[in-house]
């Protein structure tokens, strides 16, 4: 090294890009200088020496509704926040909806950025919003800086934020090919209308029933036809149709630019769980059954599905509707920002996945999808010194009341996980979850949102 490295930090476990390996990362002026043995020394005033603690590149959680301005009861910004840096997410993208505005436009993006500042622990991106009606805004919010554009083909849930017909799907993405070949993607919530029921009954299995997998096939079928008509980019939200994986590869193979995640709760519960009333549970689509789990996992491990996030989307305990067990009128949405780790872990190890799966699925991935790569989830010279201290083998106990986000509900609660984050660093300086607020806002390609 030809100047003096202001940390370096050692663990027998570096999840690099290419396994993992006994390592010491240099850090110099908030970036990963270089990646050096493990007994490697240097002219440095800080060292860190983590042993048999692993050492991740900070998370990408490319799914988290903050919710704030407008419905910052159901979540914020400082606490979104703190709960991701605590779970070792050093990096979130902001859904669209549902704040109030939703940013379907500049002006909407303008008031998101103005409630984010100051109060964010960990960086921020914001994806835009693509809605009946908005193609002219998709140019002038890339612009502004979003990373690419949500949309539904179902109802949202949200009035102000309604979904897309294909043909105003193909449309925006038509737009969005034009403005940004390089590939800012069109993320897709990705139900047919026509296939979804009401529930026969109040229970899971009704629900479940309501929200069948041809639902989500005939959607990623819609959107297949729209990004190879447009040769827009287009990704696959919270897919949890293990079946519709098939679907999702053929399409890759022939070259279209499709890629998909999946998320945490679909990868660790099953339908057969769910205990009777517990609408902690709601999601759509929904968490099904366990051979649909299975094969959820085979996708991902095959690499058709690219990566896992929270798809964090937290409300208050009283939309839950808790008192009557009802899963037709309470609001889908799982929280599980700070635990998506280890919850992801737990089960990983057990299928002989290794941390640097972890990494990819979780760090690699999204910050590609999100344009971030170039600075974020890697352990890689160049890259920003986001890392995260994680005991693989310690274990603990979810207690919901103890969680960082805002309101005190989640289907983990009483659940023991493996892996716990023992310490984190962003751009080289060691954070804490109610510590100084040292999160910045980014635009795609992960500059300055505010340059």
């Amino acid at each position: 090294m030809s100047e003096r490295a202001d940390l370096v930090i050692r663990s027998r476990k570096v999840a690099l890009p290419g396994g993992v390996a006994a390592a010491s990362v240099f850090v110099r002026n908030e970036t990963i200088e270089s990646i050096g043995e493990y007994e490697a020394r240097a002219d440095t005033p800080a060292e860190v020496d983590l042993g048999e603690v692993a050492l991740l590149p900070g998370l990408v959680d490319s799914h988290v509704h903050v919710d704030e301005p407008g419905r910052t009861e159901w979540e914020g910004f400082a606490t979104a926040t703190a709960a991701a840096l605590a779970g070792g997410i050093t990096t979130i993208c902001d859904m669209p909806l549902n704040s109030v505005p939703v940013t379907t436009t500049v002006n909407a993006l303008q008031a998101k950025l103005a409630a984010a500042r100051g109060q964010c622990a960990v960086d921020v991106a914001f994806w835009g919003g693509a809605v009946p009606g908005n193609a002219d805004q998709i140019a002038p919010l890339l612009d502004a800086g979003v990373i690419g554009f949500k949309c539904f083909l179902i109802d949202s849930g949200i009035p102000e934020f309604p979904p897309l017909d294909p043909a105003g799907l193909r449309e925006a993405m038509r737009v969005l090919a034009a403005h940004d070949p390089a590939g800012a993607p069109m993320i897709v919530h990705a139900e047919d209308p026509g296939e979804v029921s009401d529930p026969a009954g109040p229970g899971y299995d009704a629900f479940v029933a309501s929200r069948p997998p041809v639902a989500e096939r005939r959607a990623i079928e819609n959107v297949i036809r729209a990004a190879a008509a447009t040769r827009a980019r287009a990704h696959i939200v919270h897919l949890a149709a293990g079946e519709c994986a098939a679907l999702i590869g053929a399409a890759q193979a022939t070259g279209i630019e499709l890629s998909a995640e999946t998320c945490p709760h679909y990868l660790y519960f099953a339908a057969e769980e769910v205990p009777a009333g517990h609408t902690e549970f709601k999601c759509c689509p929904p968490v099904r059954y366990a051979p649909n789990r299975e094969a959820l996992w085979r996708a991902l491990e095959d690499g058709v599905i690219g990566g896992i996030v929270s798809d964090h989307s937290p409300c208050t305990p009283d939309l839950k509707r808790f008192a009557e067990g009802d899963f037709r009128t309470a609001w889908g949405g799982i929280a599980s920002l700070q635990v998506a780790l280890p919850a992801t872990w737990t089960v990983a190890r057990k299928r002989g996945r290794s941390l640097s799966d972890i990494a990819r699925w979780m760090s690699a991935f999204p910050a590609s999808l999100a344009g971030l790569d170039g600075r974020k989830g890697r352990i890689a010279p160049g890259a920003d010194a986001d890392l995260v201290a994680f005991d693989a083998e310690a274990t603990f106990t979810v207690r919901a009341t103890e969680l960082l986000h805002k309101n005190p509900v989640s289907p983990y609660d009483g659940r023991t996980l493996t892996g716990v984050v023992r310490r984190t660093w962003l751009r080289g300086a060691e954070v804490i979850p109610d510590g100084p607020r040292h999160g910045k806002l980014l635009r795609r390609g992960g500059g300055p949102l505010d340059a």
